[in-house]
């Protein structure tokens, strides 16, 4: 089928001036899935590679030549800032049918809103959030608004795969669909899907659809890629040194511009965003406030126009799209610190290349860092920075291996060798949301009986694990709690304690939340903080600092007046999931002799250096390495919840039996201890306790109640013990690795004897 000519007039006419000359490969897929099949379509293709209008093309195709009686389309979008970047390009492309687009999220007015309830039409670009809003707060609105819905498009699909957040979105179109009366199509976007197959039935679960997955010959992915070493104090890894070291990959020579007393990894950015339109990624809020501090600090020392600008979650809506729109300015040499909200797909502009300093936590996260540059037909760009202070004289053994560097080479290599990406998350047990799901539809849809209510929450996909029995344990809880009450009726209604919880805005979100605090400077809102210190004090946000003139508690609001000097930032506590392939492929990074042609001089070095420190410690030959005296450490190379899993089976099941004490994790890296066992019993006493059945609930501590998920604290203690031991903690991971280690004690007394 020629895909071009199937298009609408109107969609022809757009790719004319736009100066296209052919169709890309996956506007032809998706063209041929959308139009000739009624099955939800998952659309797979790198960044920049044109698939938002490979699924509207055909779609608003579709609407134009049967218009609905409703919104047509319901656009489901992480981040507001993607949403905002998107309206601009979907209102181009609407505009000459007279389709209207309408934004619905916290920072829209309510014009455009009224307007939309008044006459439903078009496509609606939201997220997930105020999706759970427009349900509880305009439930009569939704079968008028969506009785005609044809397709939901979700973008960045696979930011949703492994969390509640994801399984709250799935829900949301469940019960809308219900709702309204409608059976639309999905359509998943994402630039890094790992296993398409395993995300291709997250996405279609609940719909009575299966998905049609594109095949087709995407362009050849190019980058340039670099990864870099530092100690944050002199010397460097490769000082009085001579080795093999490879030409510097992208062929730049070095300047001598960072101030004489820099910070060696940050001096290194600043000297290589000069000139250029950069992104610098970090894992934190916190570090992202501390680096672009420190860069704008050098600006001032060097005397230079500032050229450094901040985007992160907790800045105010005019700071964020004040960066996004300098950096959408192909003319701009501004660099922007950023977190992973410029992380998903907004387009800004041409940029040259982007920094990572130290490593993301997941191969997915590296991919759409790495695909932030690259458009326009340059090659994708990243260069790494990790950095690490130099080991105390006496250290232990896990200190002196750079874990940043060995974890940053083993993403790279992942998906370069096995185009790993992570897969859904599918094993949990998600009680959180059944809480926030329960209350949400009593909320909107009023009294029911518990029948009813179960019939209603039981069937949603993402609670396919969760039984009759557990829902209805639940239900017994939140009624003796006061969450929810009986009616004269027997029926169920939200109750006095319930509604104080879902009347708050901050309901609408499943993911965990700090207090937060707004910060002003006179007139302008900077953003918000946790944790604010007392009046005198310094703060830091929007990569300046503060100091603080009043903290008014009851309205959570900060008053400050800005100030010379740096100080570290603080946001709240930021986790990461790290999956157990990386840290397998962590292992073998230090166990190979290969060489990575993208690491520069000091990285060489320090892998040089690590990996000999991995042979000479003797951790090539066993995961157990003696400290000296009754300490040991323990390198399981398992992702964090199997790593979870293993601190409490050594505790809980084998403490005794090993003589362990004392035991302190480097999560998910390694753990140190005490223990009076010997090696080979340690093998046998683990093993030994591994081949025995038992119930994950036993890797609980007696009284422990594991809040995890933001709404456990409303959960009954007997199913947030549930959730965490069956659903959280990988158990059967866990025991694999344990039983893996029988060869090793085998081995180790087949060398005892030959002694």
């Amino acid at each position: 089928m020629d895909v071009f000519s199937r298009y609408a007039p109107f969609i022809q006419d757009y790719i004319y001036r736009s100066g296209w000359q052919t169709l890309r490969a996956v506007q032809n897929a998706a063209g041929d899935a959308i139009f000739n099949t009624d099955e939800n379509v998952l659309l797979t293709a790198s960044t920049a590679s044109g698939k938002t209008e490979a699924a509207f093309f055909p779609i608003l195709t579709l609407l134009s030549e049967e218009p609905p009686l409703s919104v047509g389309v319901l656009y489901i979008a992480p981040l507001k800032a993607l949403i905002n970047d998107q309206f601009g390009r979907l209102t181009e492309l609407c505009e000459e049918e007279g389709i209207p687009v309408t934004r619905w999220h916290g920072d829209v007015g309510d014009s455009s809103k009224r307007k939309l309830l008044k006459k439903p039409a078009g496509i609606l670009q939201i997220t997930p959030e105020s999706l759970e809003s427009l349900m509880i707060n305009k439930h009569m609105e939704i079968p008028s608004l969506f009785s005609d819905l044809r397709f939901v498009v979700i973008d960045e699909v696979h930011s949703l795969l492994r969390g509640d957040r994801g399984a709250q979105t799935f829900c949301l179109i469940e019960r809308l669909s219900r709702l309204a009366g409608c059976s639309p199509r999905r359509i998943g976007l994402s630039a890094t899907i790992g296993n398409p197959e395993e995300a291709g039935n997250f996405l279609a679960a609940g719909s009575g659809r299966g998905t049609v997955i594109p095949r087709f010959q995407g362009a050849k992915e190019s980058w340039r890629l670099s990864m870099e070493h530092f100690y944050n104090t002199e010397p460097q890894a490769d000082e009085g040194r001579n080795p093999d070291i490879p030409a510097l990959p992208l062929k730049e020579e070095k300047s001598d511009t960072a101030p004489s007393a820099a910070d060696p990894g940050i001096g290194y950015i600043f000297e290589h965003t000069r000139g250029k339109k950069c992104l610098v990624f970090t894992n934190s809020r916190e570090e992202c406030e501390t680096v672009c501090q420190t860069l704008r600090r050098y600006c001032e020392v060097n005397h230079e126009p500032e050229r450094f600008l901040i985007h992160h979650g907790n800045l105010s809506a005019s700071y964020r799209e004040s960066a996004e729109e300098e950096m959408k300015d192909d003319d701009s040499l501004m660099s922007v610190c950023a977190t992973a909200t410029l992380e998903l797909g907004i387009d800004i502009g041409r940029l040259e290349r982007a920094f990572q300093i130290d490593a993301p936590f997941t191969v997915s996260g590296f991919l759409q860092r790495m695909g932030r540059t690259g458009r326009r037909g340059s090659p994708s760009e990243m260069w790494f920075v990790m950095r690490e202070d130099h080991a105390e004289a006496r250290a232990m053994l896990p200190e002196r291996i750079p874990w940043f560097l060995i974890q940053g080479i083993a993403l790279v290599q992942l998906y370069l060798e096995e185009r790993f990406v992570e897969p859904p998350a599918t094993t949990r047990l998600p009680y959180s949301l059944l809480y926030h799901q329960t209350m949400s539809t009593l909320a909107s849809s009023g009294e029911m009986t518990p029948a009813e209510l179960a019939s209603r929450v039981l069937p949603l996909a993402p609670f396919g694990r969760i039984s009759q029995d557990d829902f209805r344990v639940l239900l017994r809880h939140l009624l003796e709690s006061g969450h929810i009450e009986r009616t004269e009726n027997k029926g169920l209604i939200v109750g006095l304690k319930g509604e104080r919880i879902v009347s708050n805005y901050k309901f609408y979100a499943v993911f965990q939340e700090n207090i937060e605090y707004s910060v002003h400077a006179g007139s302008e809102k900077l953003g918000t903080i946790v944790k604010p210190p007392p009046a005198g004090e310094k703060i830091a946000i929007a990569g300046r600092v503060w100091i603080v003139d009043e903290v008014d508690h009851k309205r959570r609001e900060v008053y400050c007046t800005h100030v010379a000097g740096s100080v570290p930032a603080y946001f709240g506590d930021c986790a990461g999931d790290i999956h157990t392939r990386i840290l397998e492929r962590m292992r073998g990074v230090l166990s190979e002799e290969q060489a990575y042609p993208y690491l520069m001089r000091h990285a060489v070095c320090r892998l040089q250096e690590a990996r000999d420190t991995f042979c000479k410690s003797g951790m090539a030959r066993s995961p157990l390495i003696h400290l000296g005296g009754k300490m040991w450490a323990l390198f399981p190379w398992l992702g964090s919840y199997a790593f979870l899993a293993l601190e409490r089976f050594l505790k809980l099941r084998c403490g005794k039996k090993l003589g362990l004490r004392g035991l302190s994790p480097s999560r998910p890296y390694c753990m140190q201890f005490t223990m009076e066992a010997s090696e080979e019993e340690f093998f046998r006493i683990t093993a030994s306790e591994a081949s025995v059945p038992f119930d994950p609930l036993e890797l609980l501590y007696p009284k422990e109640n594991p809040v995890f998920d933001k709404y456990d604290e409303f959960v009954p203690e007997e199913l947030v013990r549930k959730g965490f031991a069956y659903g959280v903690l990988d158990v059967e991971g866990m025991k694999k690795r344990v039983l893996g280690w029988k060869k090793l004690d085998t081995d180790l007394a087949v060398v005892k004897r030959a002694d």
